[in-house]
């Protein structure tokens, strides 16, 4: 008998957000008709309440937030919501349209819906919605909101692409269907101060540990989504948004939407950057990306995770993620659109031609038992490289450790080998033959169960052993056999006449967050070659050393 062992973030009781779920308490939920807007469009508030009014509160959000708009004592509605409204969309009526004048400008608009409970209490639950730049060259810094990956853990409603539909014991059924036609989990868009993250950032781990996950016990306690900290502005975009506007740089935004449906939203930017947690992108999307890059544009990935195709039907609202090959009915007749991993051979198209590295390749560090007594940090091993330039970093120095961590959670690398102690991509997944890897940090493809079942696991390796089967039917391939051991990675390479940074790990955001002197100055040294390059309207000379290439 095989001994099961469960998810950490299955555990029974954790928040369902769902009208009727609770019905002694106070409900309160909206969303907006699209994420995205040009100033002199109106947006749709679709909101949901037992109360009998409600009121709205918009602030532009960034490093000097600004309330733009309220409005108070607005009549609430009682909305019908089917089932599957995770997967199907709410469906709700508009209860308030605002125009976007003059007050709106480009930027992140966090949209606060407010009332009191019987009892007095007040009641929040947020939307939000972007202001587009009227062009991607009016800014220094072009930030794609990771919007796919949002709509992929957001559980409002029940399910998601990970969880959530009945199976009689703790509903790890996911769904291959995401709307965006329904509220956001409470806690990806905004959370208290010092909430947990999903790495654990223990200075110290001692013999005889069982790994806890504060992030979800956090969000039993606190009344949260389970997935709070899987994607979204609160933790990834946020804080980059904050610490870059700090620095002076003007940041334009966009979400992955725009790049699914406009071939040319990414046209004259100077600099593209992606933070946090971008796990999944349609084809669509890596198209006008890949364009942008090819045609002398700079990419800035300052995230991590990089694995899943979707499709994306903005008519419907629906994103469509079936993750296993053989569910999914559009193998037959489009096997190149299959909702799998990027790597999966029938595809065609691996996730490092993109990215340079891939989620495959990586995987997890200090998330459960996935290398508990990791630095957290990354290993210096090109010191000459320009992206370091001013760290004062030597070879074997590590940057981001505990209690930081900022190479930890989810994590991007490549099949690679070494020589002369320097390390090198073999190219067997994809990699481009030019990357240049900078820093590396041990990873694991799943955490490890040493407790026979007793204790929930973040991410049980064998959830990645049934993917490999699913992906390659015909044999796993060499680079992907063995004990599931990976690394995450911090690169550049060129595609076409563009050049890219990848960082390789979805908590590179804390970094900037905490102020790291290492984290910034690498930060400000992509961004600030890359800005003058794209201004140029040319690619920036590569300063590398002989020996290091």
């Amino acid at each position: 008998m095989n001994t099961r062992t469960d998810y950490a973030w299955s555990t029974p009781r954790g928040l369902v957000e769902r009208p009727g779920e609770y019905p002694e308490t106070t409900e309160l939920w909206g969303y907006t008709d699209r994420f995205a807007y040009r100033q002199g469009e109106q947006v749709d508030l679709r909101v949901h309440t037992t109360a009998e009014t409600f009121d709205v509160e918009i602030i532009r959000e960034g490093a000097r937030p600004e309330t733009v708009f309220t409005e108070t004592g607005v009549p609430g509605t009682r909305q019908e919501t089917p089932a599957d409204a995770y997967a199907t969309g709410c469906g709700w009526s508009s209860c308030l349209t605002i125009d976007l004048g003059e007050d709106f400008t480009p930027g992140y608009h966090l949209v606060i819906f407010r009332t009191q409970d019987e009892h007095g209490r007040e009641i929040e639950q947020e939307s939000f919605f972007i202001v587009r730049p009227d062009s991607p060259a009016d800014v220094d810094i072009v930030l794609v909101h990771a919007t796919s990956t949002m709509l992929a853990y957001n559980d409002w409603g029940g399910g998601n692409h990970y969880r959530g539909l009945p199976d009689g014991d703790r509903n790890d059924i996911p769904s291959p269907y995401s709307s965006m036609h329904r509220p956001i989990a409470r806690g990806m868009l905004r959370k208290p101060v010092g909430a947990p993250r999903n790495a654990h950032t223990d200075l110290s781990v001692p013999i005889g540990w069982e790994p806890r996950h504060p992030t979800y016990e956090w969000a039993w306690q606190r009344g949260y989504s389970r997935h709070h900290n899987d994607a979204g502005w609160a933790n990834y975009e946020r804080p980059f948004t904050i610490w870059a506007e700090e620095q002076g740089y003007r940041v334009g935004h966009l979400t992955q939407n725009e790049l699914h449906a406009e071939a040319d939203c990414l046209d004259g930017a100077p600099v593209v950057v992606i933070v946090g947690h971008d796990e999944y992108w349609s084809w669509e999307m890596r198209d006008t990306l890949d364009a942008y890059v090819d045609g002398g544009g700079h990419l800035a990935r300052f995230g991590g995770n990089y694995v899943w195709q979707v499709r994306l039907d903005l008519d419907t609202g629906v994103q469509t993620c079936f993750k296993d090959p053989s569910a999914d009915p559009i193998r037959a007749t489009d096997p190149t659109r299959l909702t799998t991993a990027w790597d999966a051979p029938e595809i065609g198209r691996p996730g490092a031609e993109t990215m340079g590295l891939t989620g495959l390749g990586g995987a997890y560090i200090r998330y459960g038992s996935a290398v508990p007594r990791g630095s957290g940090g990354y290993t210096v091993y090109r010191e000459n490289h320009w992206a370091l330039t001013g760290t004062d970093l030597y070879y074997g120095d590590v940057f981001g450790q505990a209690p930081l961590c900022i190479a930890a959670f989810e994590v991007d690398g490549c099949d690679y080998t070494f020589r002369h102690g320097l390390p090198y991509a073999t190219g067997a997944d994809g990699a481009p033959e030019d990357l240049e890897i900078i820093a590396m940090a041990p990873a694991v493809s799943g955490g490890e169960d040493r407790w026979s079942g007793r204790v929930p696991i973040g991410a049980p390796a064998a959830e990645l052993a049934d993917l490999y089967a699913g992906i390659y039917p015909d044999g796993i391939p060499p680079h992907h056999q063995g004990p599931g051991y990976g690394s995450s990675m911090v690169v550049t390479f060129t595609r076409g006449d563009g050049e890219v940074f990848c960082a390789g790990t979805t908590d590179w955001p804390y970094g900037l967050e905490a102020n790291d002197p290492f984290v910034t100055i690498i930060t400000r040294n992509v961004l600030d070659r890359f800005i003058a390059a794209g201004r140029d309207g040319a690619q920036a000379p590569a300063t590398n050393t002989k020996e290091q290439r």
